[in-house]
């Protein structure tokens, strides 16, 4: 069913004021470029401010101040989470709950909560945990002893070895694995002698994992994932690390063993991080950046290694003008030792 809104209940929902018509009804979001007049729209990038005046939009959602062009628009301090905030309200439907479904596989000593669903082709193994609205995709795999939080999502194919703890409002997308063996072996003459891995994967509540991700159980205790984090796609998170709250891992980042991260840390695609460090609070790293060491609290780091963010784009303007810089510096040599020669040096 369609869900229509007048832009006043919009903005009590957003916690915005009104500008314009309070009355105006819209039923869905879309851009600037594409909304019609029963949708509404959001700036949140000033670059396109003028758009505003050309959108087909009924409303648009804008920063406190910004240009409404005579629009219908709702005023908020972040129009970007808005419209995140609108997106779900229009789009985002709710299923309703399938039970076990024919074909999954449950095992012994299984406890449901409410409003749960196991689609065909699941597996949910002895002595796990299921919270309310659990939804299992085809394919997910939950080794015994799995406990899983209340409104949780295990996309298609996720699994989930022995015994890994997932909170609440979780969702792991097609594919993840949480919980294998960490890469851990002690040298044996020529080869090497396997560390068994004893711990677990701790995923706190509000985190959600892209697909592809592999985040490793570790060898005595917990490898923590902290509330509230995201992960994208195609991430490794070694053993025994400990990452914190509301932290940004982005696609391929690959961190090694026993690495902590604090609070609010930003890593860019492509990251690499060495083992056992430690990173501060609110540290940013740019793309492709390798980590080599610790990480003091507010750091903003790039390169390889990585340095100072600041004196990396210094640096990465220079190096477009290394090859000229080099025969300036050859013509120089030359004309020193021509000089050197004639006095006689």
């Amino acid at each position: 069913m369609a869900i229509s809104r007048t832009l006043r209940e919009l903005a009590e929902y957003l916690g915005g004021t009104v500008a314009g018509d309070e009355l105006k009804t819209v039923t869905g979001v879309s851009s600037l470029d594409d909304a019609s007049s029963d949708q509404i729209t959001f700036l949140a990038n000033p670059r396109y401010a003028s758009k505003v005046a050309t959108t087909g939009a009924g409303a648009v959602v804008l920063p406190p101040g910004a240009e409404r062009h005579g629009r219908n628009a709702i005023h908020v301090a972040n129009p970007y989470l808005a419209f995140a905030k609108l997106l779900t309200l229009f789009h985002v439907a709710s299923h309703a709950p399938k039970g076990v479904m024919e074909g999954a596989i449950v095992g012994r000593d299984v406890t449901m909560g409410s409003d749960v669903t196991v689609y065909p082709g699941a597996v949910v193994g002895d002595g796990v945990t299921l919270g309310d609205r659990v939804t299992v995709h085809p394919g997910a795999v939950l080794y015994e002893g799995v406990s899983v939080g209340s409104d949780v999502t295990l996309h298609a194919n996720v699994v989930v070895y022995q015994g890994c703890r997932i909170g609440d409002r979780v969702t792991i997308h097609a594919g993840t694995i949480i919980g294998s063996d960490g890469f851990g072996y002690a040298p044996d003459g020529d080869g090497f002698y396997k560390i068994p891995q004893l711990g677990i994967v701790l995923i706190e509540d509000d985190v959600e994992i892209g697909s592809n991700t592999t985040i490793d159980r570790a060898a005595l205790t917990a490898t923590v994932i902290g509330r509230g984090t995201k992960i994208d796609n195609l991430v490794q998170i070694a053993h025994n690390c400990i990452i914190g709250e509301n932290c940004t891992i982005v696609s391929q980042v690959g961190i090694s063993g026993s690495t902590k991260l604090g609070k609010r840390v930003t890593l860019a695609g492509q990251v690499g991080v060495a083992g056992h460090l430690t990173i501060g609070d609110n540290v940013m790293v740019g793309a492709k950046s390798g980590i080599p060491g610790n990480v003091p609290a507010g750091s903003m780091l790039s390169g390889i290694p990585a340095f100072s963010h600041r004196e990396w784009l210094r640096s990465s303007a220079v190096l477009p003008k290394l090859p000229d810089l080099k025969k300036t510096v050859a013509e120089l040599e030359k004309r020193v030792r021509e000089l050197e020669a004639k006095q006689g040096v």
